[in-house]
């Protein structure tokens, strides 16, 4: 195991900066997953901490060690890419065992570290195969032994489940999560998937342009985002986003924000930096918003329903707005397509972002006494 630190990591091709300056630091054991459109960035910083890219300013840390201008076979990493890169003419004991022979171990060193590694991977069976003879799961297992064979102290991923179908992508998931409770290794995992990211993840980097926007479990980007892009990129369906303007004060703690098509919304959020009138952007999580049948001439109108199986999607027009509102609703759902319908939600609920992006923070009080408030139009 290893802790990794990032100190003020500046990165630029030519005239081009892609990370302006990166702060982070990963602890032992953590399984770190860095998440963000494509062109963020992410795969720069797992390169960097590689030691397959330099940095154009700043230090990289590895135990406390200065090891910004160590080769990647000194910094002890172990990295499994997006594409396999299996050699076809070997089997998988000589693909898994590769990189030993190289370093000019001992052939019974060699031996023990391949069965070691094959049976952490369930591999053991399949060590005289060729990569043709293996399905993608398995070749990506052995792309990924080949990585732990040497025993480094950090794990690298680089989109590794980008090659698979959508039944082994989550097959493989499994595995990996597995893999790191077994070796309770550093792990450091590039995806733009957030479902990869949620679901592996003790720890989520939120990467845009280049800036790291939140560092935090899951629970907390889902929970609490600290700004408008990290409410809009984790969650899916995601989160509603409606523009509003400040109202005005009601019941004292709680805040009024008019958005146009739904009306009054209560917001249990500190505003007090904030005056009448200041734009707003409201949001709401698809299961937060319930829904109620309202008259031919009242409510919002259902353009679509997607039944899910497990749930429903019901898309809701409000006017003003290019895209649909989504509202998670359990089965059997009763709302069709072209009825009209009001919708609810509770102050506690409704997240506020002001008009740099920025979250407001809670008012908890506020919360405990505040009950669900109708948020449809009339």
């Amino acid at each position: 195991m290893a802790r990794v630190e990032l100190k003020n990591i500046n990165k630029t091709f030519g005239q081009i900066e892609i990370l302006p300056c990166v702060n982070l630091r990963i602890e032992d054991g953590e399984f770190v997953v860095f998440v963000g459109p494509s062109g963020c960035g992410k795969s720069t910083m797992l390169r960097l901490i590689a030691g397959l890219e330099d940095p154009t300013g700043g230090d990289i840390e590895i135990d406390g060690e200065v090891v910004t201008d160590l080769s990647p076979k000194e910094r002890g990493v172990g990295m499994v890419f997006q594409s396999y890169a299996l050699y076809p003419h070997m089997s998988v004991y000589e693909n898994i065992a590769f990189g030993l022979k190289l370093g000019k171990a001992n052939k019974s060193r060699i031996r023990e570290w391949v069965e070691k590694t094959a049976e952490v991977l369930q591999l053991e069976k399949l060590l005289d195969r060729k990569p043709r003879e293996l399905s993608g799961g398995q070749r990506q297992r052995v792309a990924i032994g080949r990585a732990m064979a040497r025993e480094p102290k950090i794990m690298l991923f680089d989109e590794p489940l980008s090659n698979l179908d959508a039944s082994l992508r989550v097959q493989m998931r499994t595995e990996i999560a597995k893999l790191h409770d077994r070796l309770q290794s550093t792990m450091i995992y590039v995806t733009h998937d957030q479902v990869e990211a949620m679901t592996l993840a003790d720890k989520i980097v939120v990467l845009n342009g280049g800036n790291i926007e939140q560092v935090g479990s899951p629970f907390e980007l889902y929970e609490t985002p600290a700004s408008l892009f990290v409410a809009g990129f984790i969650g899916s369906p995601k989160m509603n986003l409606m523009p509003g303007r400040v109202a005005g004060q009601t019941g004292g703690a709680t805040t009024a924000i008019d958005v146009p098509g739904l009306g009054d919304i209560i917001v249990n959020r500190d505003t007090s930096a904030l005056n009448a009138g200041d734009p707003v952007t409201v949001g709401v999580r698809p299961e937060h918003f319930s829904l109620a049948l309202s008259g031919p001439e009242h409510g919002l109108e259902v353009v679509n329903v997607e039944y899910l199986g497990n749930e429903a999607y019901v898309y809701v027009e409000l006017p003003g707005m290019d895209e649909l509102m989504v509202v998670r609703q359990p089965v059997p759902c009763e709302i069709q397509t072209g009825q009209r319908v009001a919708l609810a939600t509770s102050p506690e609920l409704v997240h506020v972002f002001d008009r740099s992006g920025q979250a407001l923070g809670p008012l908890k009080a506020a919360a405990e006494a505040a009950g669900p408030v109708s948020a449809a139009t009339q």
